[in-house]
């Protein structure tokens, strides 16, 4: 499915026809306030191992994160934040940025087979996706279509482009207009200082 949704002027029937893709186990690539990405519903594993067919890495191995609509949905997931956390997220979010956090005890179980304590946590700056997720009423597991070393170019920016590769991949591709050429800012938030695994479209001013 090709669906064409305007992120200023979004209509609801759009959107709920990817939350009912979602609920069937469906995964779609999206946009996000950087590159597209691919998710999938976190309550589904199902889509989940799908997503790690689909990028050909190991459930073990591959890079998934969780894409929240607001603060207060990641809190189911993360352990308490510490003031100097929070306030760091209230600031940057929603925006270009992946949270490394402390992961709660209720993480999807994909997480818990990675063996994994920590977890990546985004809150984009995109009407599109964050309607999505406030329609379904649970984060999107999620990770960017491109791989760690891949060269993000307009294949993964011109979601004609990006429809035309996935088409028969995807349950949906929904084109919201060009992507961004650039990645999140990662910021590792599991001790007491953040620290900048990797610098991104986030302004690292959030910072000071």
């Amino acid at each position: 499915m090709h669906l064409r949704i305007n992120p200023d002027k979004i209509l609801i029937e759009d959107i709920l026809k990817a939350v009912e893709i979602l609920k069937n186990d469906g995964v779609i690539v999206y946009p996000t306030d950087s590159v597209y990405a691919m998710g999938c519903s976190s309550q589904s594993p199902k889509a989940i191992e799908k997503i790690c067919r689909i990028k050909r890495i190991t459930p073990e191995k591959i890079n998934l994160s969780l894409v929240c609509a607001d603060l207060s949905q990641l809190s189911q997931y993360a352990k308490p934040l510490p003031n100097n956390t929070f306030r760091l997220m209230k600031k940057a979010l929603p925006g270009p940025y992946t949270f490394i956090l402390q992961a709660a005890n209720n993480i999807p179980k994909m997480f818990l087979r990675q063996n994994k304590k920590t977890i990546g946590i985004r809150v984009p700056d995109n009407n599109i996706c964050r309607e999505i997720i406030n329609q379904l009423g649970f984060p999107l597991v999620s990770t960017s279509l491109h791989n760690e070393d891949d060269e993000i170019t307009e294949y993964f920016t011109d979601p004609e482009m990006i429809y035309g590769q996935y088409q028969t991949i995807a349950d949906a591709v929904i084109d919201g207009g060009y992507g961004n050429l650039y990645t999140t800012t990662i910021l590792d938030c599991t001790e007491d200082e953040p620290v900048v695994i990797r610098e991104g479209l986030g302004s690292l001013d959030v910072l000071s």
